[in-house]
């Protein structure tokens, strides 16, 4: 009786061991198939990161700007390029906006829809 419970468990054991390398066996294969999916991913975060970085950059350049009231507008960065989007009080500080956005290093071009806030 004790012989023919040690060869069922020595059988699991062989089936359980042969399912896990035939698994490892296939997930080495679909990685090799996919190398760049990881670093894909890599490459779509630090763009992410750069763009975060570079708003960010803006947004100090037009809050520290003399003249320029900078808390209704809002910074999107992608590649290079900003979108300045928002309302200011007064007609000269839409083109204070663009001008702070566009001396920031990085910048390569500025979209400035800020536009002239309007009373009711």
């Amino acid at each position: 009786m004790k012989t023919r419970h040690i060869v069922h468990a020595l059988g699991a054991s062989l089936l359980v061991l042969s399912i896990g390398a035939a698994h490892a066996q296939a997930s080495d294969a679909t990685a090799a198939s996919t190398p760049a999916a990881p670093s894909a991913k890599a490459g779509k975060k630090q763009v992410r990161a750069a763009n975060r970085t570079l708003a960010k950059a803006v947004r100090k350049a037009l809050y520290s700007t003399k003249g320029l009231v900078a808390s209704n507008i809002t910074v999107l960065a992608r590649s290079g390029v900003v979108t300045l989007n928002g309302t200011v009080p007064e007609q000269g500080q839409v083109d204070l906006a663009g001008q702070a956005a566009q001396g920031v290093s990085g910048v390569t071009s500025v979209k400035n829809n800020v536009q002239l806030y309007q009373k009711n």
